[in-house]
């Protein structure tokens, strides 16, 4: 079950399904990620309450294009071109930045390695989670799922070619898809109980529906601001 918690009193949101390690979304308030020179202060003051929280030095994240490649976070800064990254070390926190896409975090209770992914439709389509599942090399019922705020079903209305691209990803895309709208959780939930993951906690938050809370592409006009998956190993 996901439930509010803070950081220097601005919100940020939770799964109680991890507790042992340092896994949340950005909101609104606490957001890191912006292209909006007017908001530069605002990200750069949150980065650094983050970081104290997590006690680390700086953040890493990828350049993101919407693909589906994969890499293991290091002791560096440049990602270009990857959409998911795996962390081993608990020396550092990563994070991916989405405003409708889906987040999908992936933590393996077992040998405390966890996964941070960026599932827009395309990265959905290319079964970008189940493929970071397949690089950390877990046992999925080792793995804990949880599926960030992103668009909803009601709110995600498309076409028939990326439906088409949708549905082959699945062996059963029963109550996924409903004439041009698609269910992006479901789908990314589906992909990954299809190889075997049983705990998954899928949030019920819409980036456009509950746009009070969190950003919103569709909805505000191609924002350049963006929530955060952020983890940390303890």
């Amino acid at each position: 079950m996901y439930y509010f918690d803070k950081i220097n009193s601005k919100r940020i949101l939770k799964s109680d399904f991890i507790k042992n390690t340092q896994i949340f979304f950005t909101t609104k308030e606490s957001y890191i990620k912006t292209k909006d020179e007017t908001c530069y202060n605002i990200t750069q003051e949150n980065k650094k309450d983050i970081c104290k929280f997590l006690n680390v030095k700086n953040l890493i994240s990828p350049q993101q294009t919407h693909s589906d490649n994969i890499a293991l976070a290091q002791n560096i800064t440049d990602y270009p071109n990857t959409d998911a990254l795996i962390v081993t070390r608990n020396d550092f926190a990563i994070f991916l930045n989405y405003a409708d896409c889906t987040p999908v975090v992936l933590y393996d209770e077992k040998q405390n390695i966890g996964a941070v992914v960026h599932a827009g439709w395309r990265g959905t389509a290319q079964s970008i989670a189940t493929k970071t599942l397949s690089k950390m090399g877990s046992n999925p019922k080792n793995i804990i799922a949880l599926i960030g705020p992103c668009i909803c079903f009601n709110c995600f209305e498309t076409n028939f070619d990326v439906i088409s691209q949708l549905k082959k990803t699945l062996k059963d895309t029963k109550g996924l898809f409903r004439e041009n709208y698609a269910d992006l959780k479901g789908i990314n939930q589906r992909q990954l109980m299809e190889k075997g993951v049983e705990k998954i906690d899928v949030c019920p938050y819409c980036t456009c529906c509950d746009n009070e809370l969190f950003f919103s592409y569709r909805k505000e006009n191609k924002t350049t601001n963006r929530i955060s998956a952020i983890l940390k190993l303890n």
